[in-house]
This record gives C-alpha cells, structure tokens and sequence, in this order.
C-alpha cells in the first residue's frame, strides 16, 4: 500500500514568508490573528485586506491557509472575539487552530461549518483526550511537544479517524508546549496572550552567594538590562535548571513520522525571515517525498540546516536525553554553522550579465556562494563585485547594500547565502 504523503505546515508573518513557503514546497501556511495568537509581532495578517489576499494566494496555488486563533484569554477578549472573528471566517480560511474551550465553543455555536485544529497549547499527551476533542468537534489535533515517537504511534493507533499534526522544526519553550510565566514575570508581558519577549533566551550569569546554612546557593544575572538584580538559584539532587533550550529538529524523524501516518508536518517560525523558511521548507520537502517514496534520509539534509542561525539542535522529546543533550548550557544567542544568509537576488541586468543583490550580510570577492532557488540550488564563487554606480570592490560590508555581480539569468528571485 503506498504511504500517505503528510502535509508540510509552514509558518508566515507576511506575504513574502507566504509566498516564499509555497513556492519551496510548502502544502500549507499558519497565520495568526495578532489579538488572539501568541505571535503578536512581524505580523501583517492582523490587516483584513492582507489576509484576504493570503488566503486567496493559497487557494489559487491549491494550498491551505490555517489561521491561529490560539490564546487562552481574559474575559475582555472573550466579548469581542465573535465580533473580530467573523470577517476572518468569512474569508474562509480552511482552518482555525484553537486552545482554548471557551473560545472553540463559541466557534462551534456561531460558525459550525468552520474546521478548527486543536492547537499545541491545549498539551495534548494521549489518546482518550484526542477522543474527547473529536467529540468537541476538533477535526485536527496538534501533539503536545513532549511526546515520543512510541506514545505518538500509540495515540495514532488508537485514534485512527483523527487528523494528526505534530512539529518537526523550530524553537522549543523552556516550558510545557508553551505554557510559561518568565516574560510575565520579568517584563509584565504575558507569552500565553502573544507577547512573549523570550526571557528564557537572555545572557544569564551567576555568582556564588555567602550563605550561614550549609549547601551551596548561586545567584542568577541578566546583565544587559537589569545589572545588580541577582534572584536566587538552588541546585538539589537532579542539578541546576538552565532555561534556554535547543532548537527543534527532527528530521531524521520524518521517515519514521510518515509511516507511523502523521497528517502533518509543522515548521515553528512566524516572526522569522523568508529565508528562514526557504532553506527549513526545502529541506523538509525533500525528506518528505524521499519518507514517502521509501528511499533513506539524505545526509546532505542536516548540513543545509545547520546553515541556518540556531542554538543548536536537539530532536526534543522524540527520542529521550539526557538533560545536558537536551539544554544548552553555553549560548543563549543564534549562530550559523555551515553557511551565512548573505542576500536576495533582486534584479538582473541582461545587458551586462549581472545580477543585483540586496545585501544582508558580508561577503567578498572569492568567497564561495549558494543560490537557494525553488527550482534547485547551485554553487559558484565570487568573481566581481560592483556596485551600483559601477565601481569594482573587492568586499561589500554588510547589510542594507546594493551591489553587481556575475550570476545566472535564472538567478532572480534566490537567497544567497556564503559558505564559512
């Protein structure tokens, strides 16, 4: 029997983040409401006219458009929620994706018709809870994070009927799917109402505190922006809790995902670039059809995404660690391993066979390129750089430049990124 090819879930903060998606091999994007989604930031769905335009790209291209609607909210957002709902139902989206019951119920009674996807925040870890949603009317349910592969074979056994998503790359909270109080507490911005400013990522330090007990107490720093504040941090018998986490990827996982029949496969990333989700869509359309057709990850797979900017990688919960595998102790900061997102390939002068090049980071005559394009990458080193008034240079310095240099035609429309 051939294999069911799942759908391959990318996130979008904008047209371009659309359109680049679909166009890299995407089945579907998300999209958040900025009042009632955890993603109020980089994010130009919130305007009606934009969203219409969304959703009417996905659907001329054959694609889904899910919209999120994924906050657990006080009662002020509860009295205007079908007010600010319906004109987004009415440009019939093929989903919502919701946590909280309240909120599916009022969906349910208002718009019937609409399909809801249960979101990753409703933490949900077993079958007989799949089955309770089913029966609320959720046609799609998003597994919590902290699921391995064996207990998410099992709940697909168990739940046959039941469309499944679980998330296959991107950044993982320090708490439970989500679920967490460090921005609230710091900056009295609530993550679980879309305001996240991602305290868990900050540059900690410790010192050793003078204490008349015995045991060992540590005082934890954020330097930046609160210098002299110290909080207290104990250690037991397990060790000290370290916040930040590694980034999701489990692509290594997509085979087995595929046969166990996951319906769909989710990138995380709404306030990331375009590039972003270039590099994270092609490499998981690859492994997709490759799961599908029974042909074994391709290796080259891991290197294209260690070129993107991460904190190092785990594959989450899928399978289990050891907590010094899964947390990462030494960085809170992105960094790029096998290459550097350098710029877009905005125009081309057929006259002189060149191609302008909107720059985001550094390069220089000599460096070794590749040209990220929807119909194939490819591989060349620099030769000439001008730019735009036609002088020769040798190294463009680093962003927001504009210069000239000998690509392809076909060209147009890649991210470049430079081999380090």
């Amino acid at each position: 029997m051939p294999r069911k090819t799942p759908e391959l879930l990318a996130p979008a903060g904008s047209l371009a983040m659309l359109d680049t998606a679909f166009a890299f091999g995407a089945s579907a994007i998300y999209a958040g409401q900025p009042r009632y989604s955890l993603r109020v930031r980089n994010n130009d769905f919130g305007d009606l006219p934009v969203l219409a335009d969304g959703i009417s790209r996905a659907h001329a291209l054959g694609k889904h458009f899910y919209v999120v609607a994924n906050i657990y909210p006080h009662g002020a957002k509860i009295k205007t929620f079908i007010k600010d709902i319906a004109p987004v139902i009415a440009l019939k989206p093929d989903a919502l994706i919701m946590s909280d019951p309240g909120l599916i119920m009022m969906v349910r009674e208002n718009f019937p018709e609409m399909p809801i996807h249960l979101s990753v925040q409703a933490n949900t870890v077993n079958a007989a809870a799949v089955r309770f949603w089913k029966l609320a009317g959720i046609s799609r349910v998003i597994l919590s994070r902290e699921l391995s592969l064996d207990e998410i074979a099992s709940i697909r056994q168990d739940c046959p009927d039941t469309e499944l998503e679980v998330f296959i790359h991107g950044a993982l909270c320090i708490a439970y799917s989500g679920r967490c109080l460090l921005s609230g507490y710091f900056n009295h911005r609530d993550p679980n109402q879309g305001s996240c400013t991602n305290s868990c990522r900050w540059d900690f330090k410790t010192h050793e505190a003078k204490t008349c007990g015995s045991g060992d107490v540590h005082l934890l720093e954020e330097p930046h922006k609160r210098p002299g504040e110290y909080m207290p941090i104990e250690e037991d018998e397990h060790g000290t809790y370290i916040l930040n986490s590694k980034d999701l990827r489990a692509i290594e996982h997509v085979q087995r995902l595929t046969e166990i029949g996951i319906d769909s496969f989710k990138i995380e990333g709404r306030t990331k670039s375009p590039y972003y989700v270039a590099r994270t869509c092609q490499a998981y359309r690859q492994a997709i059809d490759d799961a599908v057709a029974g042909r074994g990850l391709d290796p080259a797979l891991l290197g294209q995404l260690e070129g993107l900017a991460n904190r190092g990688y785990t594959d989450g919960f899928y399978q289990r660690h050891t907590p010094h595998e899964t947390q990462n102790y030494l960085r809170g900061h992105s960094e790029s391993g096998r290459s550097l997102y350098v710029g877009d390939v905005v125009a081309y002068d057929t006259a002189r066979g060149l191609a302008e090049v909107a720059t985001k980071n550094a390069f220089s005559v000599g460096d070794r390129l590749e040209l990220i394009h929807p119909a194939g990458n490819s591989e060349l080193q620099v030769e000439r750089l001008l730019t735009p008034g036609g002088d020769e240079i040798t190294r463009v310095p680093g962003s927001d430049h504009r210069v000239w240099l000998p690509l392809p035609p076909e060209s147009v429309g890649a991210f470049v990124a430079r081999f380090i």
